[in-house]
């Protein structure tokens, strides 16, 4: 399966605000399915079966296939698509989140509850933090070990990750490689090796760097 990428939650976690004396509790993950997101809800309703809300949204698929907002109680619109709608702005995927709320017993009215779940999720995200996952492909290159030397100091000056080298009858060295700049790197190693390196490529894996 070919991977996409895209950006979504660091880890799971939580985050904590106070508004009017109403708790806010924001619970982020990742889910790769429907499935997945909708058991990640469900558990935090059952870890807060005594709130009087755990409002929820997710964006599943490469293209947000697949959106959902629950306001589980508060009026209409108020709660889960703002939540939604910060998920979307900040242009995630594959990521649920839960707000549970403990009424402090002042009424926010529509306009406040809509600013306090959309907080809620914006204070959660700069908290916990946002990742990219972007694909790359692992290629197998093997060559004759007098290549070596060349190609490990070449490698290292590029943004091309040496994963592993491996020392056989030829040394192997597995590099993985942004999935969009194989057919270059093939052409640059093919060249850069007078047409002496051998590549198979071998899967797709994904590598995460922190979004500031």
């Amino acid at each position: 399966m070919s991977l996409f990428n895209y950006y979504t939650v660091k880890e799971n976690g939580f985050h904590e605000i106070i508004i009017q004396k109403s708790r806010f509790i924001t619970y982020l993950a990742r889910a790769t399915s429907e499935q997945e997101a909708q058991r990640f809800i469900a558990a935090i309703k059952k870890q807060h079966h005594d709130a009087n809300h755990n409002c929820s949204a997710y964006v599943i698929g490469e293209r947000n296939d697949i959106q959902k907002a629950n306001d589980d109680g508060e009026p209409s619109g108020t709660a889960g698509v703002p939540m939604l709608e910060v998920l979307k702005k900040r242009n995630l995927r594959n990521t649920v989140v839960v707000v549970t709320r403990y009424f402090g017993g002042i009424k926010l009215g529509g306009g406040g509850l809509i600013r306090a779940y959309g907080s809620s999720v914006s204070e959660g995200l700069n908290t916990i933090g946002v990742v990219e996952r972007v694909s790359h492909d692992l290629l197998e290159v093997t060559v004759d070990y007098t290549w070596l030397g060349k190609l490990e100091n070449e490698l290292r000056a590029t943004r091309h990750i040496i994963d592993q080298i491996h020392y056989l009858d030829h040394v192997q060295i597995d590099v993985l490689v942004n999935s969009n700049d194989v057919a270059p790197f093939i052409e640059w190693m093919t060249n850069l090796t007078n047409g002496q390196a051998k590549i198979r490529e071998n899967g797709s894996r994904y590598i995460e760097h922190d979004v500031t």
